[in-house]
């Protein structure tokens, strides 16, 4: 039986015992694709896997959330209103709102994703679908967090267990559902999570927080200050337990994690340069659950805890050159390890450096452009289950990037872009976009676009073998390809009333050569190839109504239909049932209120539909949180979680997590 939550086989029927069998006699690859298809999801589901000051929300006029600064959209500053694509921003206030305890949890608040708790530190996150596709996770999103893309090229996915920041340190959170390959490279195809923190100059003086409750505690310190007059610092340290989660029967599920974290940021403004250094450092411990044994072929194997490590640094100038022109380079190194007892170890170290340069060329062309090269030294220690063969790996991508956005007219605007990037598996890959913007009024924005991106090929479609020692049942996939998608979108954005705001975004994403796994032309055993295509149609809507000076209430709605196809012969019937992951529409509404200057009420109310795929019932869930400024600085947040009732959220029914109903207390002191 395989394990969603810890990401590795339990029970005396495991597929890697059956597996070994087969090498003594013959069996029907048909039959058995399903079985064989669930080895590899352990590597996807991870084991649990201009500033906006922050103010009273009173005081945030429509106006000034329109203008809204955002970089995501075209790698450069622009407001939010005159941002051509489906883009929806978290903001420092929409986090400290929230109650949320985690990243993933904050992604919760953004109406354009699909977000799936897996166990107590693990989360299965998309944006438009696929979120959990080929029986390998969500593997089409891309996230960064300060510029530094976290996608791990093991499986081209996001190892959620181990991405944390200081969430009073976040300025905003861009997320653009859609794909945005041109600009951020071949990964970025249903989306992209921009996670950006505030400037040490905004984050002056100490700042102690601590929370805990029925989930768990945590506790984070962060002090900042100057640097020889013209720079700013600050530095912090946090702590995480997770206590564990129960399965709908009530059976303890050992999936605990304990996560300790380290970090700090330093700037440097001047009249022309800004130059930025930032870096951390994480460990932590996280268990695999009951039975806590893997039978291999009638022997047992303990199955011993997880460990997590990493450490990461960046650094990024930005130059404004004579003429308005502006030039930016960013590097940064990111090393991060991984032991997931007895079936794995790994160690990736990662190298990412970016030039980019934009500038006007008379009164009608803005032409951003740039070079990007990466370099990632991945290794492995196999186990004789399962292997990346070769355990060592040298990955190189390089990449040219240009975007030209022309003034057709006043308020007509044609962005064309192209990215021609170049990766070990597939050679190069041609990423074009076009982007119609048209401002019809100053209130009202009305977008349509095409892109054709890619998912290029990670060490699992390339070089997975089940078991470990030859003979294989699962060689790899030698002649595996990229996954093309071709995508088209119409969007509005504006201000209906002087108190409503909306964006609505309508697309469809036609996918070509997705992941399958194959029969080999010896017939002897299996291998990855890209049999399947299929459509993705639905729309994304959200709205702001100021209700009251104190009041505001927000609203959002997605709906999702999806269709795949295998090609004729091919062998994996259970590919198309990705879809199954997938809820078929999802609805938000959020309440904010200012009772009074010192108390503030907030209320979530989300539901999502049923997944078909392991009969994951639909659940509506509600959060509440209550605020009270005790003094200037000192705030006390009582956070009711899932108060409706119990729920699940993704998995198999005998050992998927749980979701009950909980309580948190956080003591926020500005030292």
């Amino acid at each position: 039986m395989y394990d969603e939550s810890s990401g590795v086989f339990v029970g005396d029927d495991d597929p890697i015992s059956w597996a070994l069998r087969q090498h003594v006699r013959k069996f029907n690859f048909r039959t058995n694709i399903k079985t064989l298809a669930a080895t590899i999801t352990f590597i996807a589901l991870p084991s649990h896997a201009a500033t906006l000051d922050v103010r009273e929300l009173a005081d945030l006029s429509f106006e000034e959330l329109g203008n809204i600064k955002v970089t995501s959209v075209s790698k450069k500053p622009e407001r939010l209103a005159d941002a051509a694509a489906s883009v929806f921003v978290i903001t420092a206030e929409d986090i400290r709102r929230s109650g949320a305890t985690s990243l993933p949890e904050v992604l919760r608040l953004a109406p354009n994703l699909q977000v799936a708790q897996t166990s107590v530190s693990g989360y299965a996150i998309s944006a438009r679908g696929l979120n959990g596709s080929n029986n390998s996770g969500p593997n089409k999103l891309l996230v960064m967090i300060d510029g530094r893309s976290v996608y791990s090229p093991l499986f081209s996915g996001v190892f959620w267990d181990v991405q944390d920041v200081m969430l009073e340190d976040v300025e905003r959170i861009e997320v653009i559902s859609g794909p945005g390959a041109t600009l951020w490279g071949v990964n970025a195809v249903n989306g992209v999570i921009n996670v950006i923190t505030r400037s040490a100059q905004d984050t002056h003086g100490g700042l102690l927080a601590v929370g805990g409750g029925r989930r768990g505690n945590d506790e984070a310190f962060r002090y900042g200050g100057t640097i020889a007059g013209d720079g700013d610092f600050r530095v912090y340290g946090k702590y995480d337990n997770r206590r564990h989660t129960r399965t709908e029967d009530q059976t303890a599920v050992n999936d605990a994690s304990h996560r300790a974290q380290i970090g700090f940021r330093t700037d440097w403004a001047r009249p022309s340069d800004n130059f930025t250094l930032l870096g951390n450092a994480y460990s932590g411990t996280e268990e695999q659950p009951a039975p806590g044994a893997i039978s291999i072929s009638g022997t047992a194997i303990a199955l011993g805890s997880i460990e997590v490590s990493g450490a990461n640094m960046t650094a990024d100038w930005k130059h404004q050159l004579q003429g308005g022109s502006n030039i930016s380079l960013q590097a940064y190194y990111d090393r991060t390890t991984r032991s997931v007892p007895p079936t794995f170890d790994d160690t990736l170290d990662v190298v990412d450096v970016q030039l980019q340069h934009s500038f006007s060329a008379g009164t009608v062309h803005a032409i951003t452009w740039g070079l990007n090269y990466r370099y990632g030294m991945d290794h492995v220690t196999n186990s004789r289950y399962f292997a990346f063969l070769p355990a060592d790996v040298d990955q190189r991508w390089t990449s040219l990037f240009a975007q030209d956005e022309i003034k057709l007219h006043q308020n007509l605007q044609l962005t064309a872009g192209a990215r021609l990037e170049h990766n070990d598996y597939t050679g190069y890959e041609f990423l074009p976009s076009l982007r119609l913007a048209w401002k019809a009024s100053p209130n009202h924005l009305i977008w349509t676009a095409f892109t054709r991106t890619v998912r290029a090929p990670s060490r699992l479609d390339h070089d997975a073998y089940t078991p470990g020692t030859s003979p294989c049942l699962l060689c790899g996939g030698p002649d595996v390809q990229s996954e093309v998608v071709k995508a088209y979108e119409l969007g509005y954005r504006g201000q209906l009333a002087a108190k409503l705001s909306y964006s609505a975004t309508i697309f469809h994403n036609h996918y070509e050569h997705l992941r399958t796994l194959e029969i080999a032309p010896s017939g002897t055993f299996l291998t990855f190839g890209n049999d399947m295509k299929g459509n993705a149609t639905g729309i994304e809507m959200w709205g702001t109504y100021q209700a009251l000076r104190q009041w505001r209430l927000s609203a959002g709605f997605t709906a999702l239909r999806e269709w795949f196809q295998l090609a004729p012969g091919s062998p994996d019937t259970t590919a198309p049932s990705a879809v199954g992951n997938d809820p078929k529409h999802t609805a938000q509404l959020r309440s904010s209120w200012d009772i009074t200057a010192n108390h503030d009420l907030d209320v979530t109310v989300r539901h999502v539909a049923k997944l078909q795929k392991n009969e994951v019932p639909a659940y509506t869930s509600a959060d509440v949180r209550f605020g009270w400024k005790l003094r200037q600085d000192l705030d006390l947040s009582i956070v009711g979680q899932n108060l409706f009732d119990h729920h699940s959220e993704y998995g198999t029914q005998t050992n998927r997590t749980e979701i009950a109903p909980a309580f948190y207390v956080k003591l926020l002191w500005r030292l």
